[in-house]
């Protein structure tokens, strides 16, 4: 069932604001829109999930995930190295179960926050362009949560194998013979594609696929491999695995939020102390794309911030 779209009008009526504000938020505060039909629409569930995503003082869950029992939860962003290790976890770790639910990084922070997962992970790009995850675990928690490194991973665009669109930089993708995939506004990857393109001056409406999301950064690299997309924003292990041509933009850091009340559950440890051993560190080094040096680091609170 399609998805209830406002209007310029409507969608200012349901903020509150005049209609020119609400383009000042569209290019100012991520206000979801599209504007494939020639004017701009702004899908409801998306409207509501950002106003919520900007809540300030948001109140505590009134439900609480039961004590640590062997079951434990992740969400937010997909990895492939995160996969793996989710496996050796369920492997070594006995009597203790983890599953992951993939939400986009901005997903995951919200489960979080509602206390329904024990970590989520996250790789979202501040404004400044040098730091991740700050701002929004700010924006999203009345107490900022603990975070952890789990990895460092190269970001940028996978295309076809010999590249035969010639493609060498984000302008070219808007030539009228190249299509595109992306990935939902939820991730920290739709919102660095979204960043370079308004970097480049590229307006979305001139791109042939934009609206094409799909759910992980394999999907993406698959849309490639296929031949259904010749470009497509993801990470350079998706495209090794592949054999797929990469062009990188930024090394990354790919974190792992707990909040402070569940830090030292017992899976969350036993998590977090896999990222130490040697199993891990080597499973890293033979894909492509990762940076596992201060893998299990924590990076908040720090010296500095106590």
């Amino acid at each position: 069932m399609m998805k209830k779209l406002l209007s310029t009008k409507e969608v200012a009526e349901f903020l509150g604001v005049n209609e020119k504000m609400v383009y000042s938020l569209v290019s100012e505060k991520n206000l979801p829109a599209s504007k494939v039909t020639g004017k701009w629409l702004f899908p409801l569930h998306l409207v509501e999930q950002w106003v919520e995503a900007n809540t300030l003082n948001y109140p505590e869950a009134r439900q609480q995930l039961p004590p640590y029992d062997g079951l434990l939860i992740i969400t937010g962003s997909n990895d492939l190295l995160l996969d793996k290790t989710i496996s050796i976890f369920n492997k070594k770790i006995f009597g203790n179960i983890a599953v992951f639910g993939n939400l986009g990084s901005i997903g995951g922070l919200q489960a979080l926050r509602r206390n329904i997962c024990h970590i989520a992970t996250s790789h979202l790009l501040q404004d400044n362009g040098n730091e991740y995850n700050f701002d929004f675990a700010g924006k999203e928690f009345n107490n900022m949560p603990v975070i952890v490194n789990f990895c460092r991973r190269e970001q940028g665009f996978l295309i076809q194998k010999g590249n035969p669109k010639k493609i060498k930089k984000i302008d070219d993708i808007g030539q009228n013979n190249i299509r595109v995939v992306n990935r939902s506004l939820s991730t920290g990857t739709r919102l660095l594609f979204d960043r370079e393109l308004q970097k480049a001056g590229i307006e979305t409406k001139t791109i042939k696929g934009y609206d094409h999301e799909v759910n992980s950064h394999m999907e993406v690299g698959l849309e490639v491999l296929s031949g259904r997309a010749h470009f497509g924003p993801g990470i350079r292990p998706v495209a090794a695995h592949l054999g797929l041509e990469f062009i990188s933009l930024r090394w990354e850091r790919y974190d792992l939020l707990i909040t402070k009340e569940r830090f030292f559950d017992k899976g969350v440890q036993s998590f977090i102390g896999l990222l130490q051993e040697t199993d891990f560190k080597k499973m890293a080094e033979s894909i492509t794309g990762y940076d596992v040096s201060s893998s299990g680091k924590i990076i908040y609170p720090n010296e500095t911030s106590a």
